[in-house]
């Protein structure tokens, strides 16, 4: 069957595939659903069980001898400048980060608040001992500023919490791009370790992945995804941890180059990672969304925390000429057309062979039945015969599916960039597309790209033997106009692009077929009149 396919038939069959595998996935298997706490009621609980308030606090299960207990926590720093808010709380942990940005919108159309109610949270520190880890709980730490409003400069923030028996100093320095140092001194030597916090929960696509990211100084990245955390993991030479959604990231980077870094589950199989940390420590964080320019001009080895899964060697050179490509001309809309059509061209010679393999056999394939009808009770024969056929007028029956199978990477490495750019947030196209990363509210472009992948049908030639086969293929232009309503407008604007490329491309060849069918028409009919 798959010789009978054109490539582009076979392309939608293989992301169709896809597409279904992961909605049954996701209907099958649901994500397990965190439990809420109400914080009305939240005065009035009473957690008697250590081990119990010690896996509420941090976010996982944690053995006997590193309990520790919880006290209410409030807020005592807050620092904003024009693009977010961050909050400080008692336990001297990043309590919160409200992006202020009007693009940057939660699934309720609210600002997008980075650090989730529940789990562990950016800098909070563990003690092993479960002693002082208690008291570490009850304490609350001062700071030596209330507020702070950043604008074009750096600014310092000193944390102190005085125990019974050590205190505890961080030296926090946050800048207006969201980045931040710190510098942790205890005045003992003490087992302790600092966490990552949990990942943002912002956005959540089909197709997309969100968890825990280790990149190591071996340009080697792990990823744990949600739902998938077994056991405890350690990792060493580590350059950056991102805990990270579709567009966000909580990232730690710069450690010293002993730090081991520890990834274990929660109740839900999700990723918690966290680092041991010596008696005077230093390292960075961000938290913030993933932009390419924004994490390279903090430190390019930031950029490794934006992921594109399994076809990340192809997507990352996409997606730098697609970045260039918006630097010329300035719309992020006009720069996927643009890479689109780039991209098209590259694989012209490519698929330009399999259209003219596929016309090949349709021109033969009354010649094709006939040879099976009369080798039917050979099989043997018949194949020979089909095959000098198909080498008798240069027909390769597989010319139109190895083009293809060269180009899914392709195509699914751009997927992936463009499903995962935030770039695209509140970015414009042009008329009513006001935002790349949304659905066409209006449905127009879903519609015009059902519209093209129906006409490109139209014009692919096609060999179906079996009637319901082609039935099938028919609906599939609908199928697809219904999957693409929701998928972001930057997605469905590519697919446009890329099928009337393959109209134009499809109808060239075409001509040039119907030419050469008029002009051997004219030469037998020349030669007919003259032996007249």
């Amino acid at each position: 069957m798959l010789d009978k396919m054109t490539p582009n038939q076979r392309l939608i069959v293989a992301v169709l595939l896809s597409v279904i595998f992961f909605v049954a996935y996701t209907a099958i298997f649901p994500p397990k659903q965190e439990e809420t706490i109400d914080a009305n009621k939240s005065k009035n609980v009473v957690i008697k069980d250590v081990a119990e308030i010690a896996q509420a606090q941090a976010g996982h299960e944690i053995s006997a001898q590193e309990k520790i207990a919880q006290s209410a926590s409030s807020d005592i720093v807050t620092v904003t400048n024009d693009k977010f808010v961050l909050k400080i709380d008692t336990l001297g942990r990043i309590s919160s980060k409200e992006l202020l940005q009007e693009k940057f919108r939660d699934q309720n159309n609210k600002h997008a608040q980075l650090i989730p109610t529940l789990g562990a949270k950016p800098l909070y520190v563990r003690f092993l001992d479960e002693a002082l880890n208690k008291e570490a709980a009850t304490v609350a730490y001062t700071a030596d500023v209330r507020e702070i409003n950043l604008q074009t400069q750096a600014q310092k923030i000193i944390l102190t919490q005085t125990l019974s028996s050590l205190s505890v100093t961080k030296e926090l320095t946050f800048y207006p791009d969201g980045h931040y140092d710190v510098a942790i001194k205890l005045s003992k030597d003490t087992r302790y370790f600092i966490y990552l916090g949990q990942r943002p929960e912002i956005t959540e696509q089909m197709m997309t992945v969100s968890g825990a990211m280790v990149y190591t100084n071996d340009d080697l990245v792990t990823i744990i995804e949600d739902g998938d955390a077994q056991g405890r993991k350690t990792f060493s030479g580590v350059e950056l941890i991102s805990a990270f959604d579709q567009y966000f990231a909580s990232i730690m980077y710069g450690f010293s180059a002993d730090t081991n870094i520890m990834v274990e589950k929660d109740k839900n199989d999700n990723p918690v990672v966290y680092f041991e940390a010596l008696a005077s420590t230093s390292f960075h964080g961000y938290v913030g969304d993933k932009d390419f320019e924004t994490l390279k001009n903090i430190n390019p080895v930031l950029t490794n925390a934006i992921e594109y899964g399994w076809f990340t060697f192809a997507a990352k050179p996409l997606f730098a000429l697609l970045l260039w490509l918006y630097g010329i001309f300035g719309n992020w809309g006009w720069a996927i057309v643009a890479l689109t059509l780039i991209i098209r061209m590259i694989l012209y010679p490519l698929t330009y062979k399999g259209m003219v393999s596929m016309q090949k056999i349709k021109e033969i394939a009354p010649k094709i039945k006939e040879l099976q009808a009369k080798y039917k009770g050979d099989p043997q024969r018949m194949n020979a015969a089909v095959m000098d056929m198909y080498k008798k007028h240069g027909a390769n029956p597989l010319g139109g599916c190895l083009p293809m199978l060269l180009q899914i990477p392709v195509f699914f490495a751009i997927y992936r960039v463009l499903l995962n750019a935030v770039e695209l947030q509140g970015a414009e196209w042009a008329l009513w597309i006001t935002d790349l990363s949304r659905m066409d509210t209006y449905y127009i472009l879903p519609i015009l790209m059902g519209a093209s992948m129906y006409y490109q049908q139209k014009l692919t030639p096609n060999n179906f033997t079996d009637p319901l086969q082609e039935k099938v293929f028919k609906f599939l232009p609908i199928i697809f106009t219904f999957f693409f309503i929701t998928f972001p407008s930057g997605l469905v604007l590519y697919w446009i692009v890329n099928n009337i490329f393959s109209i134009t491309q499809q109808f060239i060849v075409n001509q040039q077929f119907k030419n050469a069918k008029d002009a051997r028409d004219a030469i037998a009919k020349g030669a007919e009149k003259h032996n007249d």
